[in-house]
């Protein structure tokens, strides 16, 4: 049995639609609290919103299929995903700007 920890995934999202100012990047603190990712979301200034998120592979998985539904009021429309890397740096979810 190995003590190694459990191999981190990382990924970058571009969340497409309406997803300002209707309470995205809130409702994604509190799902990636819920998944157990950990990283950053934040406003983009051409509309959409960005994220960086890292955990297990499923919980990683577990938020981008959230973000592409979103809160109730959201309408995404296109969610971009790019493979990251994981950042040490980040030890919880939070949203930034």
């Amino acid at each position: 049995m190995s003590d190694a920890p459990p191999a981190m995934t990382a990924r970058r999202l571009a969340i497409e639609g309406r997803v300002q100012g209707v309470g995205y990047r809130d409702a994604m603190v509190d799902a990636a609290g819920a998944a157990g990712v950990r990283g950053t979301v934040r406003n983009a200034d051409d509309g959409r919103v960005l994220a960086h998120v890292q955990g297990s592979e499923d919980a990683v998985a577990a938020i981008i299929a959230w973000a592409s539904r979103g809160p109730r009021l959201a309408r995404v429309t296109r969610v971009e995903v790019e493979a990251a890397d994981p950042d040490p740096a980040h030890t919880t979810f939070r949203r930034i700007r």
